[in-house]
């Protein structure tokens, strides 16, 4: 089990769903990335200003488990930790119902840092990691 450092409540919406009722697979990278995105911005950092400065995350590797489908309407809380793993920044997701029950579906996002094209890294990012492992 990991030890989540992040915790964004979320809901479903219906035109997420497909034919069959249940979210679109592809539905699920967003959520994934929304949540990355709220998490930067609690810690007061913005991938628009890392990008201004020439400081890009970039997905290198997405691999998505689908557990349980989430369903129109369904309240549920996305959480991540993120740790880094040689040049890349690895953030691990989950999506559980709003109880913490039920695991709806997990991911392991690899990403990199461009730094004027060229692979690098941000001390911005290297804080977050020293902090969520100090948990």
């Amino acid at each position: 089990m990991q030890n989540y450092i992040f915790e964004l409540p979320m809901e479903v919406r219906d035109y997420e769903c497909d034919l069959q009722g249940i979210v679109n697979n592809a539905v699920y990278q967003n959520y994934f990335e929304h949540t990355r995105h709220q998490f930067m911005l609690s810690k007061k950092i913005s991938f628009s200003e890392l990008h201004r400065r020439g400081i890009d995350a970039v997905v290198v590797k997405v691999e998505i488990s689908f557990k349980r489908s989430l369903l129109p309407s369904d309240q549920f809380i996305s959480k991540l930790t993120l740790k880094k793993e040689g040049v890349r920044y690895v953030f691990y997701h989950a999506l559980f119902s709003r109880d913490n029950k039920t695991l709806h579906a997990s991911a392991r996002i690899e990403t990199v840092i461009l730094v004027n094209g060229k692979l690098g890294f941000t001390p911005e990012l290297d804080r977050i990691v020293d902090e969520a492992n100090t948990l």
